[in-house]
């Protein structure tokens, strides 16, 4: 694993460039570990606006200033966005991540041995691959070559806590050198060319205005009811080949089968979240953790496959190969990404001997996400 500097030097201001897609921003010459407010100011106005932010060059970047950025983002924010969820052993999150002692909002994540790290000693981190969790898998002749969206999600807890603002991912060890073609295998031939463990990202304000007007009003319109303790819930259940939902097997665990449920921390959200800064409507819906659809009349689609189906047929425009920013990571490399605002997907296949090593943080947000106002309306 390289050495990290303690300190990079910024000779010249911080500057903003555009990707080549339809979001997404690349900001040079930042110095995270001493941020000032017109600095944040400058970071907190691109992402808004971009989406997707990477801010290059910040192998120097500490835990703790990884989480001070993106607490600025919401000051009254307290804890991990899932809070103590990875706790249970039961939970699809529980293998994926691994906290840092000294700054527990930071995670640790990744693929491979890595003897020492941030206080942790003989860490062994594990690659999140499809065949666990898809109900169809990729061939093992395929294995290396080929790779798909492992799950489209939003970071969040959707139980008793609110969905982070902001999730901020740091670069700290790559494999490089090989690519990858990303199968979507649902009837489609779509494929996508994506670099080696490649972070996908969509954006949920293209997801919307991809809809029909009719289907614009429906989402506005209506909620989602995401099940209690979702990540144990759906721990059973296989994922749809292009990672944007489940499969309908009737494999999610019975309400017997949970943790004691507080149904005040059911949470209950408008299928569209506008953007803070410029107003704009997002389709933002964790596709794998819905459990009914709450529609402007008060009734309640409640039969889980149909649901499921609404879901997939009004995201599923939006993952398309083009709309796709698939980042190809180097060292160093501290990608913030509006979370309430974007979907994404880990994607990739790693050899056991190919050690990735990343952190990530976010926090409970201190307030839902804004609906519409037609959905607050109808609240």
């Amino acid at each position: 694993m390289p050495s990290l500097p303690a300190t990079a030097s910024y000779s010249a201001p911080p500057s903003v460039h555009s990707l080549d897609s339809d979001f997404g921003a690349i900001i040079d010459n930042m110095d995270v570990e001493n941020l000032t407010d017109n600095d944040f100011s400058l970071v907190r106005d691109t992402l808004y606006k971009a989406q997707v932010v990477i801010l290059k060059n910040q192998a120097g970047c500490s835990p703790k200033a990884q989480y001070e950025l993106a607490h600025r983002f919401d000051p009254n924010a307290h804890g991990y966005g899932h809070g103590k969820t990875l706790d249970a052993k039961r939970s699809i999150l529980h293998p994926d991540l691994k906290t840092v002692p000294h700054q527990p909002e930071v995670q640790i994540i990744g693929n491979g041995y890595v003897p020492e790290y941030e206080g942790l000693k003989n860490i062994q981190l594990k690659h999140p691959h499809h065949k666990t969790f898809h109900k169809i898998a990729i061939s093992d002749s395929d294995d290396l070559t080929h790779t798909r969206f492992y799950r489209w999600h939003i970071d969040a807890a959707l139980y008793g806590l609110h969905p982070p603002r902001v999730t901020t991912l740091l670069a700290v060890s790559v494999p490089r050198g090989r690519r990858q073609t990303l199968r979507y295998d649902d009837g489609t031939g779509d494929e996508l060319n994506v670099p080696l463990g490649t972070t996908a990202f969509v954006s949920g304000y293209k997801m919307y205005d991809l809809l029909s007007d009719a289907d614009k009003d429906f989402v506005r319109s209506s909620k989602i009811e995401y099940a209690a303790h979702p990540y144990i819930w759906m721990s059973g259940a296989k994922s749809r080949s292009d990672g944007l939902g489940l499969v309908s097997d009737n494999l999610e665990l019975a309400e017997s089968e949970l943790p004691a449920i507080d149904r005040s921390k059911i949470q209950i959200l408008p299928m569209v979240w506008k953007n803070p800064v410029t107003g704009a409507l997002a389709l933002q819906i964790h596709p794998s953790a819905v459990l009914k659809i709450h529609l402007r009349d008060g009734s309640v689609i409640d039969d889980l496959n149909e649901v499921r189906e609404v879901v997939h047929r009004l995201q599923r425009p939006g993952i398309a190969p083009q709309l796709v920013y698939a980042h190809d990571w180097e060292e160093g490399d501290l990608v913030l990404f509006h979370n309430q605002g974007v979907l994404h997907s880990v994607v990739g296949a790693f050899a056991p001997e190919e050690v990735r090593l990343f952190r990530q943080c976010n926090m409970a947000a201190s307030e839902p996400p804004v609906g519409p106002e037609a959905v607050v309306a109808a609240a």
